[in-house]
């Protein structure tokens, strides 16, 4: 593990981009990311552990389980901008989970399970505020949005069990808001 902002396990290249995201348990996140951009794009996926108290240490899936840390489950993506941008990622981001449910995704609660986008640019928190504010119009016009979005500041990979999870435990659990919406939350 490492309390660096950018995983050094994640796969990387000349020209990609990475970006952090939450959206409840990491195991569905992650799965429907991989789904989504696997075929495009998509340079690698790790889960882990985002922006907590900075003095807690350790930090593994029991301590974040707990509560007392602060830490989200996340996932950190590492993806090439000229077959996917920014703002489709987060469109997806914002369609497969329920932005607007605070500390929680479906029966999963705690303030590790809530929605935030974590950004490395400034144009990443441009394009991220933009969007929280169209979704809000258009797909969540009578729920507010309960999204954070803040720079990336501190993050550990998790452990290596939770890693491609699903794809490892195919009949494992996942979070049943975790799928693509089609239409808005009236």
């Amino acid at each position: 593990m490492t309390t660096s902002k950018f995983s050094p396990t994640l796969a990387t290249t000349n020209t990609s981009k990475s970006l952090t995201l939450a959206a409840g348990c990491f195991w569905g996140v992650e799965r429907v990311f991989r789904k989504q951009f696997g075929s495009r794009g998509l340079v690698d996926v790790k889960v882990g552990y985002a922006n907590g108290i900075p003095s807690v240490g350790n930090v593994n899936y029991e301590k974040v389980c707990s509560g007392a840390t602060n830490f989200v489950e996340s996932i950190q993506l590492s993806y090439e901008p000229s077959q996917v941008s920014t703002e489709e990622l987060l469109d997806i981001f914002f369609r497969m989970h329920d932005p607007t449910t605070v500390n929680s995704q479906g029966p999963d609660v705690g303030t590790q399970y809530r929605s935030a986008i974590l950004t490395e640019t400034d144009e990443d928190l441009e394009a991220a505020l933009k969007l929280k504010e169209e979704y809000q119009k258009t797909w969540y016009p009578n729920h507010k949005i309960a999204t954070v979005i803040e720079p990336i500041k501190i993050w550990y990979d998790a452990e290596d069990y939770h890693q491609a999870y699903l794809q490892k435990n195919p009949g494992g659990y996942e979070c049943p808001s975790h799928f693509i919406r089609t239409k808005p939350k009236i």
